[in-house]
């Protein structure tokens, strides 16, 4: 089995705007950078936000469907303990 080695200047963990930004601005000052994140950058945190931290105020609303639009906004990858104690 090969192994290949990388190497660069700067790593950025995530994908998101704060990551694509600082990986634009290292780029642009001729740093060799890398880019890693669990999705693919157009679904990484920023692209899929929902618009901050809602609430099940409406009628039909429960605590419970706000939890499961939570964790699936997220492509299931929350915390449920977390969302849980948010949404609750």
């Amino acid at each position: 089995m090969d192994v290949q080695i990388y190497q660069y200047d700067a790593v950025i963990v995530g994908a998101g705007l704060a990551g694509l930004a600082a990986a634009r601005e290292l780029t642009a000052a001729g740093k060799k950078t890398a880019v890693i994140t669990k999705l693919h950058p157009l679904r990484s945190h920023s692209g899929a936000a929902q618009g901050g931290i809602n609430a099940a105020l409406g009628e039909g609303d429960s605590v419970e469907l706000h939890e499961f639009d939570t964790v699936k906004g997220s492509d299931y990858l929350a915390d449920q303990d977390c969302v849980e104690l948010l949404c609750g």
